[in-house]
């Protein structure tokens, strides 16, 4: 236990020194937003591939996987992992060529002043879920790894306050480092940790038939109205709502040319589709070697199964793997997800309000938002009793049904208008939230209701007399 307490503070020091190492690179806002749009292919499709295999990929899926098998992961990683591929080959061009510091900067050029802000809005709010759920894992494991001594609001407080410094001063430049640095240790860890949990239960052959003959490799849904809707609207919650994402677009405009933007998305989102199944292969050998174990934690916090295998049945260089492996995804994603929200927030929002002060004032901006958002998110994450795959899945619907179709339709679709767009921001956004308070569990998700009535308005706001006339055309 102490070697591993000392491993994961020695990782942690060295980790959040290569990030402040990185802030010397940031002399310009535009350094710590989107790193001086000069990061190489094999970083940016390192951070890409980083940002997203997180606390969800490792504790979440894999316990969602355990309880519910493939059908309830069809969210992550069947979906999310199409988001990036899907925005390598439609999106990251396009969006590049721009040369936009936000996303919420396309919603202004295309649709106004008013689209930027309702929308900026709904990206800074999708981020509670995402963030909290990478604080809540950093708890999660101080508290594994020490025994209990550190408890789960003490490590949440730890876990954020440590990976506060580096993005704070360092912001993408920062992220993109320790991503690259990180990326190496997850796969190196993933990967030994599988061939060692492998050979435990007599090879990965006999983890599948057992999974198989349990029936969680059964993916498609019973074949009825309602299970068909929620199983559709679960994929397309990711797979759609995370492409008008600020951590998406930062890694898209960071890269050096448009080139690079959509093919280390589409390698990122690939290589995060593969190694995603190697948490599940863990927490489904544990109800091989450990069913007890399994079947106490199952109900109570199914989140612990995977971790708890790893503490009690294998060697300690293992451990180590193991949780260097996790520590490196939620650190990854925590640092990409803290940045995200803080910059468009302080662009899309505040900057506004400032329109005489220097680059520098406004880098100034940057970090004090940056700090603010973390103690927000803290909080947030002490205070919430929902599961990391949860969190995680719910935090894209709000950018679903506010965001994904004015954001498509304004790149593809030449007749898309201010009133087009504003109309279906509106309509998504009040048509969800009308659903989740009138019938959150009835046939139709809200959701899926939501991102119909945004194309919807989209399509009636184009095409009917404008009313609303702005600037339409980037």
């Amino acid at each position: 236990m102490n070697t591993l307490i000392w491993f994961v503070i020695l990782y942690w020091v060295i980790s959040v020194g290569i990030g402040l190492y990185a802030a010397r690179y940031v002399n310009n806002s535009k350094d710590y937003a989107v790193a001086g749009r000069s990061l190489p292919m094999y970083v940016v499709t390192a951070t890409v591939f980083a940002t997203w295999f997180g606390s969800e990929t490792v504790l979440g899926i894999s316990s969602t996987f355990v309880k519910e098998g493939l059908k309830g992961v069809v969210a992550d990683p069947f979906g999310s992992s199409l988001c990036l591929i899907f925005v390598g080959l439609f999106f990251a061009r396009p969006l590049y060529r721009m040369n936009l510091l936000t996303i919420g900067d396309y919603y202004r050029n295309k649709f106004g002043r008013t689209a930027e802000i309702l929308v900026t809005l709904c990206i800074v709010v999708s981020y509670l879920g995402w963030v909290a759920a990478q604080i809540k894992a950093l708890g999660l494991v101080f508290s594994v790894v020490s025994g209990g001594y550190i408890s789960n609001d003490v490590g949440m407080m730890i876990g954020a306050g440590s990976v506060l410094i580096y993005t704070l001063m360092g912001g993408m430049w920062s992220v993109a480092i320790t991503d690259f640095l990180q990326m190496i240790i997850i796969v190196v860890g993933m990967l030994y940790i599988g061939w060692e949990v492998s050979g435990m239960v007599g090879g990965a052959g006999v983890v599948i038939e057992h999974a198989a003959n349990a029936g969680k490799l059964e993916f498609w849904p019973q074949p009825t109205a309602k299970e068909s809707l929620w199983f559709f609207a679960a994929w397309i919650t990711m797979m759609l709502g995370s492409i008008p994402q600020q951590d998406v677009f930062q890694r898209v405009a960071s890269s050096k040319n448009e080139k690079i933007a959509g093919n280390a998305s589409v390698l990122g989102g690939a290589l995060y589709f593969c190694f995603a199944f190697i948490p599940m292969f863990l927490a489904y050998s544990a109800t091989l070697i450990d069913p007890k174990m399994v079947e106490s934690l199952i109900d109570k916090d199914s989140q612990l199964i995977l971790p708890t295998l790893i503490m009690t049945k294998v060697p300690m260089l293992a451990q180590v793997m193991f949780f260097g492996a996790l520590l490196s995804a939620i650190k990854s994603c925590a640092s990409a997800t803290l940045l995200a929200p803080s910059v468009t927030f302080s662009e899309n929002i505040l900057k506004p309000f400032f329109p005489k002060q220097s680059d520098k004032q406004f880098l100034f901006m940057m970090r004090a938002v940056v700090l603010v958002f973390t103690a927000i998110i803290t909080l947030f994450a002490m205070n919430t009793a929902s599961s990391i795959y949860k969190m995680v899945e719910n935090a894209y619907k709000v950018t679903l049904v506010a965001a994904f179709v004015p954001l498509a339709f304004g790149l593809y679709w030449k007749r898309a208008t201010t009133q087009g767009g504003l109309a279906s921001i509106v309509l998504g956004i009040v048509s969800w939230v009308s659903m989740e308070i009138a019938a959150p569990e009835g046939l139709w998700p809200p959701q899926l209701v939501g991102v119909l009535m945004s194309m919807t308005g989209m399509i009636l706001g184009s095409l009917l007399p404008q009313f609303i006339r702005k600037k339409t055309h980037v």
